[in-house]
């Protein structure tokens, strides 16, 4: 059975990912989660969505008062400032390749093209990412979404 609330896969009368009712949901029927309004004046989606744009919304919404409290926008905002993290010691460490290698020329290529391909799937993650978030689901990056549940208390 899929769980009207995040549309993950799951069985008994809660959602095992994000505590929601399953009795609710009518059978056979997979409901479009419902972007609740806020006292911000966001939607849950729009503010998940949002906090991917860069890390300061994530921070700002971590903190400021009816957002903090949405498990929803908790998560998306951990998520993405534990991808920002990710990406920086990945780019840190690659510079610090490039330095070092940067006389052998076909190992300084080989590097600049594993550097082009994970920047691609950084960039694809955080997309991918970005548009769920903006459809109200509790998707999880690999290795960083398991932290981020775990630090959002999904």
């Amino acid at each position: 059975m899929q769980c009207p609330s995040c549309h993950q896969e799951t069985s008994g009368a809660f959602c095992s990912f994000c505590g929601a009712t399953l009795a609710a949901a009518p059978a056979g029927s997979a409901a479009p989660a419902i972007p609740a309004s806020t006292a911000g004046g966001l939607s849950e989606n729009a503010a998940a969505a949002i906090a991917y744009l860069t890390i300061i919304p994530s921070i700002i919404f971590l903190v400021l008062d009816p957002y903090k409290r949405s498990r929803l926008v908790r998560f998306h905002s951990i998520q993405n400032i534990a991808l920002a993290v990710a990406w920086v010691i990945f780019w840190v460490g690659m510079a610090i390749l490039h330095t070092a290698l940067h006389a052998i020329p076909f190992i300084f290529v080989l590097f600049m093209l594993v550097d082009m391909v994970v920047g691609l799937a950084f960039f694809v993650a955080w997309l991918i990412a970005l548009i769920k978030a903006s459809k109200g689901e509790f998707f999880r990056l690999p290795v960083i979404g398991d932290f981020a549940a775990k630090q959002a208390g999904v």
